[in-house]
C-alpha cells in the first residue's frame, strides 16, 4: 500500500473527501485557523482608523500613519520572518509566536494605548501588533508548501488565498458592520480579540502534524536551527536568481489594486472629479464585489494550476490577463459612465488577479527543502511590499501623465512579469516538461 493509500485510511471518508478538495488532510484544520484567525484581523482594522479620529484624540493624518504607515512597515517585516524564522523554528512556532503577539499586545493597545491620545504609544503598540498576523497567517503558508504533495500544492494555495482573503477583508468587515450597532465599536474590538484567540488556539496548538514543529531542512544542513540560516533570506536572492524575480513578480501581482483603491473614488465618485459617475455607497458595493469575484477564484485558480501548470497560469491568466482587465476596467468604466459596467469589469480583474495564486507553489517548488523557507520569505515580503508600491507608484507619475497614466504603467507591469516569468521555472511543476508523476508522492507524515 502506498503513503497515499495509507494516509487516506487511516483519515477516512472524511480525509478523502477532504484531499480530493485538494487540501492536505493533516493540517486541513490550520486553514479553518486562519480563515478564523483573519476574520478578527479584519473585524478591527475595518473600525480602527475611524475609531482614532473620533474617540482616540488623533487627527485623521495621525490616524492614518498608524494604521497606515507603521503597521505597514510592521507587516512588512514580519512577513519576511515568517518564512526565515519557520526554517529554523518550524512554522507552528511561528504561528504561536504571532499569536501571542496579536493577543498580548492588543490588550495593551485596548487597556491603555486607544484612548490615550499619545500618538507615539498608539504607534508604538499597533506597529508591533503589525507583527503578528504575517508570522501567524504566512507562516502557515510555508508549513502547508514544506509538506504538501507536489501535485496539490496549488490546491493547497488555492485554499489558503481563499481562508485568507475571506477572513480579510471580507467576513471581517461583515462581523464587524453587525456587531458594531449592537455593543459599539469599542466591545467590538474585544470581539475581534475572542475571535483572534480561537484561530490562535486551533493554528497553534491543535493541529497535530510533525513537520510544523521541525526546523525545514535536509541532510545538507549541519545544524538546521542556527540562527546563521536567516541570512539564507537574503542571500538566497543572487544564490538562485529566480527568488528575486518571484519577488518582483508577486510585488506587481496586487500592486495595482492597492492604488486602484487609494486614488478611484477621486475619480469614480460624483463630487470628487468631473468624471465621477456613482455614489459613494455604490462605490463601497463594487469593491466588495471586486473582492468577493477574487475570493472564489483564489480557490479555483489554485486547483486549475495543478492541472494546466502553475507557471503558465501565473503567465496567462495572472500577468496577461491583468494587463488586459486593468485598463480595460479603468478606461471601460469612465467611457460607458455605467456602473453596470464598471462592476461587471472589476469583478473581471478580481477574478484574473487570483491567476497569481500558484506563484505560492512555485516559488518553493523551485528550491532545495532547506531553502523553501527563504524562497516563501522573499514572496511574503512581496506581498507585505505590493501596499507600498502601489501607491508609491500612483503618487509619482500621477502629477506628470495623470491617473490614465498610472494605469498604463501599471498594466506594463504586468506585462513585464509575464516575460520574467518565462525564467521562473520548476521541474515540479505540473505544466514543465520535466514533471514526474513520480513526484506527486505525499511528503507529511502520518
Amino acid at each position: 500500500m502506498s503513503s497515499q493509500q495509507e494516509s487516506q485510511s487511516e483519515y477516512g471518508a472524511f480525509g478523502r473527501r477532504i484531499e480530493r478538495l485538494g487540501m492536505p488532510r493533516p493540517i486541513f484544520w490550520g486553514f479553518v485557523a486562519v480563515f478564523i484567525f483573519m476574520i478578527g484581523d479584519g473585524v478591527e482594522i475595518s473600525q480602527l482608523p475611524g475609531y482614532l479620529t473620533s474617540e482616540g484624540g488623533l487627527a485623521g493624518g495621525q490616524a492614518t500613519l498608524v494604521t497606515g504607515t507603521v503597521y505597514g512597515v510592521g507587516v512588512l517585516i514580519a512577513s519576511w520572518f515568517s518564512g526565515t524564522l519557520s526554517a529554523i523554528w518550524g512554522s507552528q512556532r511561528v504561528m504561536q509566536l504571532g499569536a501571542a503577539i496579536w493577543i498580548i499586545f492588543e490588550i495593551i493597545f485596548l487597556t491603555f494605548a486607544i484612548n490615550s491620545g499619545s500618538l507615539f504609544f498608539v504607534a508604538t503598540v499597533y506597529g508591533i501588533r503589525g507583527l503578528a498576523y504575517p508570522l501567524f497567517a504566512f507562516g502557515f503558508l510555508v508549513w502547508a508548501q514544506t509538506v504538501t504533495p507536489v501535485h496539490m500544492r496549488g490546491s493547497a494555495a488555492g485554499w489558503f488565498w481563499f481562508a485568507f482573503t475571506g477572513g480579510l477583508p471580507t467576513l471581517g468587515a461583515v462581523v464587524a458592520a453587525i456587531s458594531v450597532p449592537l455593543v459599539g465599536i469599542y466591545n467590538t474590538f474585544w470581539l475581534s480579540l475572542i475571535i483572534v484567540a480561537i484561530g490562535s488556539v486551533i493554528g497553534g496548538f491543535l493541529v497535530r502534524e510533525a513537520h510544523g514543529l521541525q526546523p525545514i531542512a535536509d541532510e545538507n544542513v549541519e545544524n538546521p536551527r542556527s540562527y546563521k540560516r536567516l541570512l539564507e533570506g537574503i542571500d538566497i536572492l543572487w544564490r538562485d536568481p529566480r527568488t528575486a524575480l518571484g519577488g518582483f513578480v508577486r510585488i506587481v501581482n496586487t500592486s495595482p489594486q492597492y492604488g486602484f483603491f487609494y486614488f478611484m473614488p477621486f475619480v469614480f465618485v460624483t463630487g470628487t472629479s468631473e468624471s465621477g459617475f456613482m455614489g459613494g455607497g455604490q462605490y463601497s458595493i463594487l469593491v466588495s464585489l471586486v473582492y468577493g469575484a477574487n475570493i472564489g477564484a483564489n480557490l479555483f485558480f489554485g486547483i486549475f494550476g495543478d492541472y494546466f501548470g502553475w507557471r503558465r497560469t501565473v503567465t496567462w491568466f495572472g500577468c496577461i490577463g491583468c494587463a488586459i482587465s486593468v485598463p480595460l476596467w479603468y478606461f471601460g468604466s469612465l467611457l460607458t459612465q455605467s456602473y453596470a459596467v464598471s462592476v461587471a469589469l472589476g469583478m473581471m480583474y478580481g477574478i484574473l488577479l487570483a491567476g497569481f495564486v500558484p506563484l505560492s507553489a512555485l516559488m518553493p517548488s523551485m528550491v532545495e527543502r532547506h531553502d523553501k523557507g527563504a524562497a516563501l520569505a522573499i514572496l511574503n515580503t512581496g506581498a507585505g511590499g505590493a501596499a507600498f508600491i502601489g501607491t508609491a507608484v500612483a503618487t509619482a507619475l500621477n502629477p506628470f501623465v495623470g491617473y490614465g497614466g498610472v494605469v498604463i504603467a501599471y498594466s506594463a507591469l504586468y506585462v513585464i512579469s509575464a516575460f520574467l516569468t518565462s525564467f521562473i521555472k520548476s521541474e515540479a511543476d505540473p505544466g514543465e516538461e520535466g514533471y514526474s508523476a513520480e513526484d506527486a508522492e505525499p511528503s507529511f507524515g502520518h
